[in-house]
């Protein structure tokens, strides 16, 4: 029952972490989406790329800029993991 346990913590922690790691990318593709959806309701130019790639250069920029804090909690989590930590 103890092991059941253990996996069931492990696989939640796993999915926290997944979503704490993606947070920052994600935030960043909202505000930028939000941004450009209310200038083109303002300007009424209804043109799909750009709302395209602006948000896909802010994701790009976002997750540039948090991979090492995203790569410090994988590390974290996989020595946890990996090293008998449970």
């Amino acid at each position: 029952m103890a092991d059941m346990d253990i996996g069931i913590e492990l696989i939640r922690q796993a999915l926290m972490l997944t979503l704490i790691c993606a947070a920052p990318i994600l935030i960043a593709g909202l505000v930028v989406g939000v941004a450009v959806s209310l200038l083109q309701a303002v300007t009424q130019v209804q043109e799909q790329s750009l709302a395209f790639i602006p948000k896909i250069a802010a994701m790009f920029g976002a997750a540039i800029i948090s991979l090492p804090w995203a790569g410090r909690q994988i590390l974290q989590f996989a020595e946890l993991t990996f090293g008998g930590g449970w």
